[in-house]
């Protein structure tokens, strides 16, 4: 399936009754994000009949959004301080290009007043709640407030753990858990830096952390004639870094009590500021209880979920919205379970680390939907988020959801940087997940089983075969026993050797227990122990795709490397470093696991620690300096017994 041939309708207002004349009615939008949500609003535009305007940064010149949209307009630069989170030039854009209306999508300026109002002010439509709701909910603290919850104001012994928020944005950006008291002033200056870069709002606070929780929240829509539909609950509790990973509806194994009162709260927490538009409450559900966490003021990256359950196009009912249409009396009824998997270009096994390089190929089975920014060719850069893709599957049950997503992942094809996919199938697969026994805790406690490395012993000879049919054999078979071929692989970090003859007949395995049944360039066919395999084989340069494992061919005669001194600190991933630690200078003293500084790459930031107790005897770090993966950062030489 393409990333256009998504499951929606083709006219998804028909069967909610958006039937009050319009007001205004929108015929050019803008879409004021990047990637696969500027992609997805795109989608239903088209669909409509309504032109389409998309906004890129230099880096994202040749992106899919800004290549799918009528039209597109530049922002000079390629960070998101530069582009994306520059409403006076997107409002330019917008202007420019003819559009009547602005879509902020998420992230980026999709909660923030100021540029609603900017908007508002230069005579467009803003696809969103007023900016006085967005005022009142931005602010996680106010947002508490209004529902009659007060933060920590001070942090004792006995509050933690506490949960460091940042009070405007979302996505995990600016969030930490403290389980230490003396640790705490050195995660509220690293969450107030990263809040401040991702949102210009360097505001936190904090919280009691709830261990063992579920993350559920409510989708809602409300129009401008004081309709409001709760659309069901949505379960996203499998999340890493605090950004969600796995999203499904409804929330499994709600008492129907529970779910009354979470309608009940979020229908509340919307009339407080006359809320229009789409928008979703966040509750952190445990021992039975409802904690009201935030209302995020926008679309969420998981609304597919609710569309699939309910039948609905979100975005088509935000343009309704916008242009004055009211709801009907209540929402479609709700059939079946749809799960939400993200795909990233990250290794959990790293520690999330963000993968940059080109995305050859992105396709997965008929029968789910793919949302995607990328298309076959794209590079993966390092400025932005490292999501590559959402994949959802719908089902008449939660089991039969769960077995179809997996195996449209299992059967996908991902050709290209590392990814998260095989973490995915493995966690849809989890018995606690199965069992809908999840919470918010559970990569904490299952990453390394799910990351550990399964490689197919068969992988490497298929891909040896698969290369030694696309290129010319010149001389080929002979009459002449001769020495067997080899090819060497890296595989799951491990080096394999494939042996494989020419012989009368074609090519052959060099061992008996396997039998060589077809070889090709694209597809080889083995046969062990009385079955047979087929092996899809796709080449680009030294990276081989053999199904869904990822190789790398070795060369022959392996080129010297250059060592590097005892104590060095590299760069995991191509990035830019932000903060150095406080008076940290060459010839310092510092303490093994000591916090040196940190890299942003792909809005992750990651703490480069002292690898061991002894002298920095080197510090080629400096904020704002751009490093590529595995450049020199600094040298801690170990000290002398």
């Amino acid at each position: 399936m393409t990333p256009t041939d998504s499951a929606i309708p083709a006219d998804p207002r028909t069967s909610t009754d958006l039937a009050t004349p319009r007001d205004t009615a929108i015929s050019t939008v803008l879409v004021a994000n990047r990637g696969e949500i500027a992609c997805r609003v795109f989608r239903t535009c088209r669909d409509l009949g309504i032109r389409t305007v998309a906004v890129h940064s230099d880096a994202d010149a040749g992106a899919l959004h800004a290549r799918v949209a009528d039209a597109a307009v530049r922002l000079p630069g390629a960070t998101p301080a530069e582009t994306y989170l520059r409403g006076d030039l997107i409002v330019k854009a917008a202007l420019a290009a003819g559009a009547d209306a602005v879509h902020p999508g998420y992230g980026f300026l999709s909660e923030n007043a100021g540029f609603a109002r900017a908007v508002l002010d230069a005579g467009l439509v803003w696809i969103g709640p007023p900016p006085e709701a967005i005022e009142a909910m931005a602010s996680k603290t106010r947002a508490k407030q209004l529902m009659g919850i007060e933060p920590l104001k001070e942090v004792t012994e006995a509050d933690l753990p506490v949960l460091v928020k940042a009070a405007a944005g979302g996505g995990g950006r600016g969030m930490r858990v403290v389980r230490r008291l003396e640790e705490l002033d050195a995660e509220l200056a690293a969450a107030r830096a990263e809040a401040a870069s991702a949102f210009g709002d360097g505001e936190v606070f904090t919280e009691p952390y709830v261990e063992g929780g579920r993350h559920v929240e409510v989708q809602i829509l409300a129009d401008a004639h004081g309709t409001v539909w709760p659309l069901g609950t949505r379960d996203c509790s499998l999340q890493r870094r605090h950004q969600k990973v796995i999203e499904e509806a409804p929330a499994p194994g709600l008492a129907g009590p529970l779910t009354a009162e979470l309608y009940e709260l979020a229908v509340r927490a919307a009339r407080a500021v006359d809320y229009v538009g789409a928008g979703t409450v966040e509750f952190l559900v445990a021992d039975g209880r409802a904690h009201f966490l935030e209302m995020n003021t926008r679309l969420q990256v998981e609304h597919p979920v609710t569309e699939a359950v309910f039948g609905i196009d979100l975005v088509a009912l935000q343009l309704g919205v916008a242009e004055g249409h009211a709801l009907a009396s209540a929402p479609p009824p709700a059939r079946g379970h749809a799960i939400e998997a993200r795909l990233y270009a990250e290794d959990p096994a790293r520690d999330w680390a963000p993968q940059t390089g080109v995305l050859h190929r992105l396709a997965v089975p008929d029968g789910v939907r793919l949302d995607t920014g990328y298309g076959d060719g794209d590079t993966i850069g390092v400025h932005y988020d490292p999501m590559l893709a959402k994949v959802v599957a719908h089902a008449a049950t939660r089991a039969e959801a769960l077995r179809r997503l997996a195996g449209a992942l299992e059967r996908a094809a991902v050709h290209g940087p590392v990814t998260n996919r095989d973490l995915l199938v493995r966690s849809l697969r989890h018995p606690e997940f199965a069992s809908a026994r999840m919470d918010t805790g559970f990569y904490d406690r299952h990453l390394a089983e799910l990351t550990e490395p399964t490689p197919d012993p068969y992988a490497p000879l298929a891909a040896a075969l698969a290369d030694a049919c696309g290129r010319s054999r010149f001389g080929g078979w002979r009459n002449v026993p001769s020495q067997p071929q080899t090819k060497r692989y890296l595989m799951a970090g491990e080096e394999h050797e494939a042996r494989y003859r020419h012989t009368r007949e074609g090519l052959a395995a060099d061992t008996d227990d396997v039998r060589v049944v077809h070889a090709g360039a694209h597809l080889v066919v083995l046969e062990a122990g009385g079955v047979r395999r087929r092996f899809e084989v796709a080449r680009y340069g030294d990276q081989v795709h053999v199904g869904g494992t990822a190789l790398t061919a070795l060369p022959r005669f392996p080129a010297p490397v250059a060592g590097r001194a005892p104590g060095s600190l590299t760069a995991p991933m191509p990035g830019t470093v932000v903060r150095v630690a406080e008076g940290l200078t060459e010839g310092a003293r510092v303490e093994a696991g000591q916090p040196l500084l940190w890299l942003e790459a792909m809005k992750m930031e990651h703490k480069i620690t002292a690898p061991t107790t002894g002298t920095l005897t080197t510090l080629h770090a400096t904020p704002g300096r751009q490093v590529e993966v595995g450049a020199l950062l600094a040298v801690v030489a170990e000290n002398a017994p």
